[in-house]
């Protein structure tokens, strides 16, 4: 979603805990070799038993949260390979922390990587990194993918959707100055000005890309699958992630009664335009109260297909796709698009919306390369009431689906949604009754799942067993205001900068938090990021106070996981030029566990209060409450009063007896505005 101004941030309280090092920026040649810790290669050897993990963990640590997914994951540093492990890492701007799990391997040219198949598959995904053109605008490489020692098939990678740069909203353009020249920058504690100058390319970001390939056959179990580039790629190297593998079914027969697009001329080899007969067919559809039906191929459409009142549906998302060009167009449109490309969109609420729409078993994939905030170039759009989206693979769209209301009544459940370069998917302005559940989310460029009450509220909306993964920008999970709603089963891993993995904020505009806000039996993975515009760690869970109070809601935080934290578990703050005009306070977290912390357990910036119940810690780096307040310091304590009901105990490295001893609740100041870093241990089983 759009970013505000960058904040200034308040005064440095005490040693940093990146001091001394060297700035973040660096040239994309030598951005896998910043603040790496190389492990060195795996031996090639006979097959392992293979390491299937879950957000790059032991798949027990996260049972029973997030999406139920049809792939298995495993990642490339458990493999053998001849190449070299990298990481793990955590600092922005390095390939090591953008990867899943903060870790990967990089093969130069002639070396491979191997994974075993832990149950049998005839498709894979591959996660991956290739450099970008000297001048931007991304190479093609090839990767040769074999199964057992078989023929190789080419996979062609491309970095033409990856490698962004500089400031908000960022540029394809590697040697680009400085987007906001009178923005306050980390890099030199400054604006910067005469003396100083900014390093290039700035900011390098959002590395990573990912392929889908069918097999053309079913392998057992322990089958090895080869990645190697080959010695004559183009690539100076090829970073690999992880691999997914997956049993994918032939493609479904059209359903009786139903009426193909390629009836009324579509062209299943995508080499003609097939938008017309999409229109036709959406249109004969709806007046015989029939189905559309996408059978198996890639059909070009690079137009938004506007649907109400129709179901379409695909022969599964492996099989049928729709694609498209970004097009310029002639004239700016009435809401500021420059581009349109391949989307489906309801029909806009000013115009009534549209309803009763359903959307399964296809892929959409799109042509956006750069951010454009005004470009309406998402995977599904509009206002859909009453409607559902299921089963659709979504990539290389700016948002993988974006609603404006007001709308009611949409179900979002079981898609998979991958490198955007914004939003994963965004509830924006008076969408209610509405749920997101089961998605599985990779790779966005901003919020993974966000509701934005921008002008209008949202209402009596969920986001319930999604997945979401290395968000490049911002939050794995994001609520903006907004009445009654609830945040329950997800699994959120790698957020890399500028947020965390769950985020509560009264910023962009957006409505007051009303009723209630629930986060539920939720999972943060390496969550806790640095927060870079203001020099100090988040926290897993981070609640933000900046246009106005959030003081109106019951917010309940019950039952989450926070594993791995690189700063804080749970964050509560306001922004320097508002702190004592603002407050946080209806804040209740019980029967949470938190496995892990750089920092502390609780850190809170802000005034208000909240209370802890049943809260067990172990592994906290630092003090287990870091307490500012308001930064007044004033003798009748801090700011925010804390409330301890029982049972909050801890274990392990700076903690004996309950996490809050030894400070006399409810309001000791405990301020220590950076401090030192502890990394925890890897996180076990309870």
């Amino acid at each position: 979603m759009t970013r505000p101004t960058i904040p200034v941030p308040p005064p440095p309280r005490g040693p940093h805990p990146n001091a001394g090092r060297a700035p973040l920026a660096v040239a994309a040649t030598a951005v896998l070799a910043v603040g790496a810790a190389l492990l060195g290669p795996t031996p090639a050897s006979a097959a392992p038993d293979p390491v299937v993990t879950r957000a790059g963990l032991d798949p027990v640590l996260v049972a029973g949260r997030g999406a139920d997914v049809p792939f298995l994951e495993q990642e490339a540093e458990h493999a053998t390979t001849t190449g070299e492990v990298i990481g793990p890492d955590r600092t922005a701007y390095t390939i090591e922390a953008e990867a899943s799990g903060r870790s990967a391997v990089r093969l130069d040219p002639g070396e491979y990587v191997e994974f075993t198949l832990p149950e049998a598959a005839n498709a894979v995904t591959v996660r991956y990194s290739i450099p970008d053109a000297p001048g931007g605008g991304g190479i093609t490489a090839p990767l040769e993918v074999s199964v057992d020692g078989g023929e190789p098939a080419t996979m062609t990678l491309t970095s033409e959707y990856s490698w962004l740069y500089n400031q908000y909203p960022f540029t394809n353009d590697p040697d680009a100055d400085l987007l906001h020249p009178d923005w306050w920058i980390t890099e030199c504690g400054c604006v910067p000005g005469e003396g100083y100058e900014v390093e290039k390319p700035f900011r390098p970001m959002h590395f990573y890309d990912e392929q889908r390939m069918l097999l053309g056959a079913t392998h057992e179990a322990g089958s090895v699958v080869r990645l190697e580039a080959p010695p004559g790629t183009d690539a100076a190297w090829t970073v690999i992630d992880l691999l997914d593998s997956e049993l994918v079914a032939p493609p479904a027969a059209q359903p009786v009664g139903s009426v193909s697009v390629v009836r009324f001329g579509a062209d299943p080899t995508g080499v003609r335009d097939s938008a017309p007969a999409f229109r036709t067919a959406i249109r004969w559809a709806q007046r015989h109260d029939v189905d559309v039906f996408i059978p198996a191929g890639g059909f070009r459409v690079s137009e938004h297909l506007v649907v109400d009142d129709v179901t379409i549906r695909g022969a599964g998302n492996w099989h049928s796709t729709v694609f498209g060009e970004e097009v310029a167009l002639k004239r700016p449109s009435a809401d500021g698009s420059v581009h349109t490309g391949v989307g489906f969109y309801g029909r806009d609420a000013a115009d009534g919306g549209s309803s009763n729409v359903h959307l399964s078993d296809f892929a959409i994939r799109g042509d956006v390369r750069e951010r454009i905030d005004t470009d309406q170039v998402n995977g599904v759009g509009g206002a859909m009431s009453d409607s559902t989206i299921e089963r659709l693979h979504i990539e290389h769209t700016k948002v993988g689906l974006w609603f404006d209301g007001p709308m009611d009544g949409v179900v979002v459940r079981d898609n998979l949604i991958v490198d955007q370069v914004a939003d994963g998917l965004n509830f924006h302005t008076g969408v209610t009754g509405s749920v997101a559940e089961g998605n599985f989310v990779r790779n966005t460029g901003d919020d993974g799942l966000a509701m934005w009450s921008e002008g209008v509220a949202n209402a009596g909306n969920a986001f319930a067993r999604n997945t979401v993964q290395t968000p490049t920008l911002a939050n794995g999970i994001a609520i903006y205001g907004g009445a009654d709603t609830t945040v329950e089963g997800n699994l959120v891993a790698d957020p890399i900068r500028e947020g965390s993995a769950l985020h509560a904020g009264s910023r962009f505009g957006a409505e007051p938090f009303t009723g209630s806000l629930d986060f539920t039996d939720n999972t943060t993975v390496r969550a806790g990021t640095y927060e870079l515009n203001w020099n100090i760690g988040l926290g897993a869970i981070w609640l933000y106070a900046l246009d106005r109070s959030i003081d109106g809601a019951d917010i309940r935080v019950t039952g989450d996981h926070y594993l791995d934290n690189t700063y804080n578990a749970i964050m509560l703050v306001s922004d320097w030029p508002v702190k004592d005009q603002v407050s946080i306070s209806g804040v209740h977290v019980a029967d949470v566990r938190v496995d892990g912390t750089g920092t502390s357990v609780v850190s809170a910036r802000v005034a208000g209060s909240a209370s802890f119940e049943n809260v067990d810690a172990r592994n906290v780096g630092a003090v287990g409450i870091n307490n500012c307040g308001s930064f007044n310091f004033t003798a009748a304590g801090s700011e925010f009063s804390i409330t301890d009901l029982g049972g909050n105990d801890s274990s392990g490295m700076n903690t004996t007896g309950p996490w809050m001893a030894p400070w006399e609740l409810p309001n000791t100041i405990t301020c220590d505005d950076r401090p030192p870093v502890v990394p925890p241990p890897a996180p076990s089983a309870w």
